[in-house]
């Protein structure tokens, strides 16, 4: 009995050290677990949250007196902002127009190199021009200020998911008392778990016999979200506990609410997730969240529990049932009174009736952003590190650009009884100061994110290069001026494999000898390839390099008359050079770019360098001129006001496959393609197609006409128009031109006067 007992003791001796050691371990195994949790807490706490895309903006509009602005464009860029009218202005977002008077209340911008204040202000317009810029409450004038850039277009992170990430300090309190009220009362005095919670939960499904309430605090559900999957285990559910006690023990309950508010799923834009209240706000509402009613507020509060279930735009009757239960849980929680639940239960959702675009509505000016941004940035950069992206695209501008190009073709179309779709075109339009490009269109079809005619169509581009070869003739003064005669009859070319090249003019004529000045303005073929073989393929070719073309030119004659393949983007580069005076400026579109803390990464400056000698560009821009009043070209003296004085040249490529116009004015630059993509032919000239886009465009514009600076070294002189010498008043037709000085021409114009025949009488 003795020995039983014993073995009794010894055995029990052993369980306890086996429990014991088995505590131990279980104990160490359960620390270096947590440990393990604590580590993945903490590091992706700490580290990048979220992979943001890179958000492209538009440029600010600036509002001073004496800037050139029509009312209804200042209130169509007012709704592109999505501002709401109103009769009394009280809040950001708003803006009330009476005539030509608006008052508003702008909402601010942290841009690039500062911040601009959210102002309200009262602003008049008149004669196209703002005449009054003043403070709304203050009588005192306001000098200058900007309205929020548009957003123009994002690019998305890989996994398709999307927030604007906002701070507590902007968030209205109504929504985090809201939030907290109907998700997670006792926020504020749990440690992540709160076990009552959970316990009630319980209780009320067994009762139900299904799940009917949650027992999860905020700090569970940012977990589950963050760090875990759906699954529905004892494992996942204890991870979730013990991950929601360790984030709390490590920031802050102010930190995890942020983090909550940016991270909690709220929709689906196709293939782009919608996550956080800030985006949310902007989706649902095409507002920013601190501009949202209560009610608004309470939809988003209520979709945090199935954001799919309570999909508003498809199920409007299930998210206002939802709304009003969110309403009168505030109520009942003392963060609204119950007259005002009940006013507020009363409103539709005022939702915006479609869901964003999941693309750009910009998409061929945001495939120009892109491509200039790839040469700094990585892609990744840019799908992951929230960059703001300042850019120069005039909203009023490309989409003024986007309606006439579009109607043109389609008129243009069936005017020459091309088959329906199969005409296109595409339009760049830049600024003549500094290069920043202000409008894309890729095609007819503005909203296609696709093949974008503008970058990547590459045509030949017909009499377009003319101006090229003229102007490498006018920087040698002492061999060509614009009064130089040019034979405009036959040319042979013999090339360097022996054959001979005989090139004609487009209507088969010989104008025996005409000056420089009406080769260019009547795009005459034969005196163009005279001048080019006697300058030196070599020289034209560096002429064009110079005046920003990059792309290889082969220096074989047909280049004189346009056997040379550009796009729209290229040839405006020429020509922005050309109406910048002679200064190559690489056309941009990006001004600067921001991280997501306000810190300034890059700046885009201008860049000038002098290319042709200023008064050689000034007599070429005087020839271009007159294009467009007596020559291929006159098209625009004829519809267009006479204020808007320009300057350009007009392209047509074999068989009328290709219609193209460039010109510019004293502010801006456009270049025109019509054509179609299948290279058939389209019956159009310059002249008769491509111009007629331009001229749209310019019609209703605002801009400065064209008032070239002339050199010092340049004068007026009146010569004979078909003889190029000086002007004899008593014969010849008279024509003032633009000389370098001491190159004017030194003799007059001889007349030759016929005897009358004499009567000598009957022999």
């Amino acid at each position: 009995m003795s020995f039983i007992w014993s073995s009794i003791k010894i055995i029990w001796r052993v369980l306890r050290i086996a429990l014991l050691v088995s505590i131990v371990l279980g104990a160490l195994v359960a620390a270096a677990y947590v440990l393990k949790l604590d580590d993945q807490v903490k590091t992706q706490f700490a580290g990048k949250l979220w992979a943001l895309p890179a958000r492209v903006f538009a440029r600010p509009l600036e509002l001073y007196e004496g800037q050139t602005l029509q009312a209804d464009d200042l209130e169509k860029e007012l709704k592109l902002l999505n501002y709401n009218q109103s009769t009394a202005p009280e809040s950001t977002g708003q803006y009330n127009r009476k005539g030509n008077t608006f008052e508003i209340h702008t909402r601010g911008f942290r841009f690039a190199e500062d911040t601009e204040a959210d102002r309200a202000l009262v602003l008049k317009i008149a004669k196209g021009q703002v005449s009054s810029l003043k403070h709304l409450n203050d009588t005192g004038p306001l000098n200058l200020m900007r309205l929020e850039p548009i957003l123009i277009g994002n690019f998305y992170p890989s996994h398709n998911e999307d927030r604007v990430l906002v701070q507590l300090d902007e968030i209205s309190p109504m929504l985090i008392k809201g939030l907290i009220a109907v998700e997670d009362k006792n926020y504020y005095d749990h440690v992540g778990v709160n076990p009552k919670s959970i316990v009630r939960a319980m209780l009320a499904n067994a009762k139900a016999g299904q799940t009917v309430q949650g027992g999860s605090t905020l700090t569970q559900q940012l977990v589950k979200n963050f760090y875990l999957t759906n699954e529905r285990s004892l494992k996942r559910k204890v991870n979730e506990a013990t991950m929601s006690l360790l984030l709390e023990l490590h920031y802050s309950k102010e930190k995890i609410l942020e983090t909550y508010l940016n991270e909690i799923y709220l929709g689906q834009n196709k293939k782009r997730a919608i996550h956080g209240f800030g985006l949310a706000s902007q989706f649902y509402f095409s507002r920013p969240i601190r501009e949202l009613d209560t009610d608004q507020v309470a939809l988003l509060i209520g979709m945090a529990k199935g954001a799919s279930y309570y999909d508003p735009r498809r199920f409007p009757e299930r998210a206002t049932e939802r709304r009003n239960l969110v309403l009168d849980i505030m109520a009942r929680e003392d963060v609204i009174t119950t007259a005002d639940a009940k006013i507020f239960k009363a409103r539709p959702l005022h939702i915006t009736a479609n869901a964003p675009p999941s693309v750009s509505p910009f998409p061929a000016y945001l495939e120009l952003v892109k491509s200039q941004l790839q040469r700094d940035y990585q892609e990744e950069d840019l799908r992951s590190e929230g960059l703001l992206i300042f850019t120069a695209m005039d909203p009023i501008v490309q989409l003024t650009a986007e309606r006439v190009l579009s109607r043109r073709v389609d008129i243009l179309e069936r005017q020459q009884g091309i088959e329906k779709g199969k005409l296109n075109g595409a339009m760049v339009v830049s600024n003549v100061q500094d290069g920043e490009v202000q409008a894309v269109v890729g095609g007819r079809d503005v909203r296609y994110a696709g093949y974008n005619r503008a970058l990547d169509a590459k045509r030949q581009i017909g009499s377009l290069v003319k101006p090229a070869v003229f102007l490498t003739a006018l920087e040698s003064p002492d061999e060509y001026t614009l009064s130089s005669l040019i034979n405009d009859g036959p040319v042979k070319v013999r090339l360097s494999n022996g054959d001979v090249w005989e090139p004609g003019n487009y209507d088969h004529k010989d104008l025996g000898q005409v000056t420089l000045e009406e080769a260019l303005v009547k795009s005459r073929n034969t005196p163009t390839v005279r001048i080019g073989v006697t300058m030196g393929m070599n020289n034209i070719v560096n002429k064009l390099h110079d005046l920003g073309i990059m792309s290889e030119i082969p220096p074989y004659p047909s280049v004189l008359l346009g056997a040379l393949e550009l796009s729209p983007m290229e040839v405006q580069q020429m020509y922005q050079t050309i109406a910048s005076g002679g200064s190559y400026t690489p056309l941009k579109s990006i001004r600067s770019v921001m991280d997501s803390f306000g810190r300034t990464l890059r700046r885009y400056p201008l860049s000038i360098k002098q290319v042709a000698t200023p008064e050689a560009n000034y007599l070429l821009t005087y020839a271009m001129n007159q294009v467009t009043k007596r020559g291929t070209a006159s098209y625009l003296s004829r519809n267009l006001p006479a204020w808007k004085n320009s300057a350009g040249k007009t392209g047509t490529t074999n068989n009328k496959r290709d219609s193209w116009y460039a010109g510019f004015t004293g502010q801006h630059v456009a270049s025109v393609w019509v054509g179609r993509d299948d290279n058939k032919e389209t019956g159009l000239t310059g002249g008769t197609g491509a111009i007629k886009v331009w001229a749209d465009l310019f019609k209703v514009m605002p801009t400065r006409p064209l008032k070239p600076v002339r050199p010092g070294q340049v004068r007026f002189v009146k010569v004979d128009k078909d003889t190029g010498l000086l002007y004899n008043k008593n014969c010849g037709k008279p024509v003032t031109m633009p000389f370098v000085r001491g190159t004017q021409p030194r003799k007059y114009r001889v007349c030759v006067v016929m005897e009358p025949a004499v009567d000598a009488g009957t022999p």
